[in-house]
């Protein structure tokens, strides 16, 4: 299967709510925010074959110094395929030269994110006012 890695990529509303929703992510239940939200990132990154959203990955960032991946996804039909590397490694490349690069590994993407090159981030604690229900 060829898989196109694009880098600021036309989204839809349906194609992006159906990959929030098979990953089981409480933003899907918010679509027109889900999709103004990764719309207005700093980067988005989407990985398709035969124009299909397989995955996707988005920044939010001061374009100088530091930069957050709030999120990044890869439909459960295409997991175990490389799609996320792709993607995360693509998202590296662009921000290589950041002072800071950070993000919040959830469950056991924690050893995903290491084979990157990520750490845990010293004595630091991760917090939130969070609005789902799905932690």
């Amino acid at each position: 299967m060829k898989i196109d890695i694009l880098v600021d990529d036309t989204i839809f509303e349906g194609e992006v709510v159906e990959i929030y929703k098979a990953n089981n992510w409480s933003s899907a239940h918010k679509p027109k925010e889900l999709l103004a939200a990764l719309q207005n990132s700093h980067t988005l990154i989407t990985a398709r074959s035969n124009n299909r959203l397989l995955g996707l990955a988005n920044s939010i960032s001061d374009g100088h110094l530091v930069v957050y991946f709030p999120h990044l996804l890869v439909h459960p039909d295409y997991h175990r395929l490389g799609i996320g590397r792709q993607l995360m490694m693509a998202m590296l490349k662009k921000y290589a030269d950041f002072h800071q690069i950070m993000l919040t590994a959830d469950g056991n993407s924690t050893q995903f994110y290491e084979t990157l090159g990520f750490s845990k981030a010293g004595s630091t604690v991760p917090m939130w006012i969070y609005a789902g229900k799905d932690h």
